[in-house]
Formats: structure tokens, C-alpha cells, sequence
């Protein structure tokens, strides 16, 4: 609300109007909003996936689940200024873990493995076994030198 201001006698914004105070309440319920819609997708299925079971031997999926969110609200005040503000978004993503092996008498887990990790780990250590020698001879020639 403006009022006269006592020394110009100009209008001065002094005070936030009312509606400043309704886009903060609808930024927050937008974000409570969004808050109970990603939190009911993460449920335990979303984690856990649903039992498949041939024979004797039941597999559950396992994946990695997770989500966020944020929002925000905004105002501009003063006497040639104007403004409003709000805004929010989320998401969610998953990945597959591994899954979880039930037979008769036991229950075990078994991750999904990268294949690239089978393929680069062991390169790694070949490649360190090799040039680290070759690196410690050469450095210990050209100190005796």
C-alpha cells in the first residue's frame, strides 16, 4: 500500500502489499505439492521391484531411486519498481542395482556390474604395472648423471 510521503508530499511504497505475502503461500504450496507427488512414487516397489519367481528361485529387482526439488518466490518493491515472482520444478531418476536371488534356503545379492569396469580397472593396473618400473629407473639414471 502507498502512502503520502510527509516531506515531498510524493507516494512512497512503504509497506509489502498483501499479494506479495499470496506468491510466497502459492510458492509454498506449489513445493508441498510437488513434495507429496515425488514422495508417493518413491515407494518401496520403486526400490525394490516386484518379485518374479520361476521354479524355486524368486528374483526381486534392486535399483538406486532418487529425487529432488526446489522453488523460489520473488518481489520487487519501491516507487517506479513493480514485480511478482514464483516458480518450482523437480525430478526423479532411477538405476538399476542388481537384484536380490531367493532359492530354498538362502537369499543373495547380486550386482549389476559396469562392463566397463572389467575393462578398465585391469587395464589400469597393466599399464601402472609397466611404466611405474620404467618411470623409477629413468628418474634414478638422471639423478646418478
Amino acid at each position: 500500500m502507498t502512502a503520502p510521503d510527509d516531506t515531498t508530499g510524493q507516494d512512497a511504497d512503504r509497506t509489502a502489499p498483501p499479494t506479495d505475502v499470496s506468491a510466497a503461500r502459492a510458492s509454498v504450496t506449489l513445493l508441498e505439492r510437488m513434495a507429496d507427488k515425488l514422495g508417493a512414487r518413491a515407494s518401496v516397489t520403486a526400490v525394490f521391484g516386484e518379485p518374479v519367481t520361476r521354479g524355486n528361485v524368486t528374483v526381486i529387482p534392486v535399483a538406486e531411486v532418487a529425487f529432488g526439488f526446489g522453488g523460489g518466490t520473488g518481489r520487487e518493491t519501491g516507487t517506479a519498481r513493480s514485480g511478482d515472482g514464483g516458480g518450482g520444478g523437480g525430478g526423479a531418476g532411477a538405476r538399476p542395482r542388481g537384484f536380490i536371488e531367493i532359492t530354498d534356503d538362502t537369499a543373495t545379492y547380486k550386482p549389476i556390474r559396469d562392463p566397463w569396469v572389467d575393462v578398465v580397472a585391469p587395464l589400469a593396473t597393466l599399464l601402472t604395472g609397466i611404466l611405474v618400473p620404467r618411470l623409477v629407473r629413468r628418474l634414478s639414471r638422471s639423478r646418478s648423471h
